[in-house]
């Protein structure tokens, strides 16, 4: 490997570490965001029609998956629940089943964080099929997505309490 691949790979897994758990300077991340979160906050809506915190954490789920998929280049309908991008939840409003889900966003992330580990210095620049960009912008793409929603995450907990 080319020392410069090295420290590109390293910098897109630290942006991943930073954006799912890792202290970073902008604040909460994806996991700190639902941290304390019980079933009964995860399911309330900020208003009629929006999406509940419990759903954001499955939708985030889910495009872990993606990621990860594309990358190892695997076919569709895999993830372990029926239908895609946003699943209507609470189904069960228990806190088992809230518990579930979130084990399924940390699986999902452990998942997608294998196979980027995976890529080498080709593989960092190839477009894997269904997707218009490369696995480093998928990559960068999907840090942003956990940013994103984490913010989202914390300002329904504003809205709920």
């Amino acid at each position: 490997m080319k020392p410069v691949f090295q420290s590109r790979l390293k910098e897109l897994l630290s942006l991943i570490d930073e954006s799912y758990s890792a202290r970073a300077w902008h604040g909460t991340n994806l996991r700190g965001s639902i941290r304390g979160i019980t079933a009964r906050e995860a399911s309330r809506r900020p208003a009629p029609g929006r999406h509940n915190i419990w759903e954001i954490v499955v939708h985030c789920a889910y495009w872990k998956y993606i990621v990860r998929r594309r990358i190892l280049g695997e076919k569709k309908g895999s993830f372990p629940l029926e239908g895609s991008n946003w699943f209507r939840r609470p189904l069960d409003p228990s806190e088992s089943a809230w518990k579930r889900d979130i084990a399924l966003l940390f699986r999902c992330h452990r998942e997608m964080l294998q196979a980027i580990q995976t890529l080498g210095d080709l593989s960092l620049r190839r477009k894997p099929g269904g997707s218009r960009v490369s696995n480093a912008a998928i990559i960068r793409g999907i840090a942003s997505h956990d940013v994103y929603h984490a913010g989202q995450i914390q300002l329904i907990k504003r809205l709920i309490r």
